[in-house]
This record gives structure tokens, sequence and C-alpha cells, in this order.
């Protein structure tokens, strides 16, 4: 009997025995705060120009204590869309979706940061920008469908200071060793 996998092709050649799975359990997906804003309606529904936008995305995680599950954590990717038409406020739309997830206690616990800043806002995107595109929509605008967000760089950019220093000491902790 063939196996069947939700892997794409490619991956499941490029190593037939590797997982391609994380190492985490999503408990929940849900809606933390959520905010649409039309405030020139309905003039602004007559634009006949693109707005300009502006589109912040930020990544919050926080250890969750609980007597039964060791690792479990919060993930919030907040993402905000600001809209300007001639220096006059089109529309603003913010959501905070968060993620409940507890991580393998075969996870080292060096490996978390890393997986709740990249992994878990990666694989949360595409349904928080679901309900970005649909607040735009019922607020009278075309949906707006979010680039992918390159969290990996996000991550390398945000902690760089903190990844050279532990770099840094790495270093010093294997010559100290020799």
């Amino acid at each position: 009997m063939a196996e069947t996998t939700d892997q794409p092709q490619a991956a499941q050649n490029a190593n037939p025995d590797a997982d391609h799975t994380l190492p985490i359990t999503v408990l929940r997906q849900y809606i933390r705060d959520l905010s649409f804003e039309n405030p020139a309606a309905p003039e602004s529904l007559k634009l006949s120009e693109t707005p300009d936008m502006q589109i912040e995305v930020d990544v919050q995680a926080r250890n969750i204590e609980d007597k039964d599950i060791p690792f479990l954590y919060e993930v919030v990717l907040r993402l905000r869309v600001i809209t300007t038409a001639a220096d006059t406020p089109v529309f603003l739309a913010e959501l905070d979706y968060a993620t409940l997830l507890s991580i393998s206690a075969d996870v080292s616990q060096d490996k978390h940061h890393p997986i709740l800043f990249i992994e878990v806002p990666r694989f949360a995107f595409p349904f928080a920008n679901q309900i970005i595109s649909t607040a735009c929509l019922q607020g009278g605008f075309p949906p707006l469908f979010l680039k992918p967000v390159d969290f990996h760089s996000l991550y390398m950019d945000r902690f760089k200071d903190e990844l050279e220093e532990s770099r840094k000491k790495a270093e010093a902790e294997a010559q100290a060793s020799s």
C-alpha cells in the first residue's frame, strides 16, 4: 500500500527518510484583537487613486505556565496596515493573531526561540492574512492580500545583537576549552 503525505513532491524526493514536520503541537489559533477603522467613509469608498500603504509586522512570544504542558507558549503575530491618500487616512486595519502551542520535550530549549519567532508566525501568517483581507472587504474596499513575510530575516534583524553576543561567547568558550 502506498503512503500518502501532505509534503510537496520535491520535499519527499529530497530525503525520503527526513521528517518534515515541526516539533510543535498547535492547540489553538485565535484573534486576540481585531480593529478596522474607516474614518473617512463614505468619501473614502469613492477613492479613484491607489492609496499609500504602510505595513507593520511584529511577533511576540511568551511562556505560559501549565502544570500539564511543560513547554506551552503563546505567539502573537501583529499585523498593522495603514492606508492614506493625500495625507488623509483611508483605513486602518490591525490584527493580533495568536497561536497557542506546545513544543516537544525532545527539542532543546535553545531551539525554542527561533521556532517561536520564525516558524510559528510563518505557519500563522496565511490565516492572519485572510482575516485582514476579509476585514478590508467588509469595510467596503477590495480584499487586501499581503505579500509573504520573511520571518527569518525579521528574526535576524531583531535579534542580531543577541545572536552576535551568543556567537562570541560560544567562540570564547571553545577557545578556553582548547
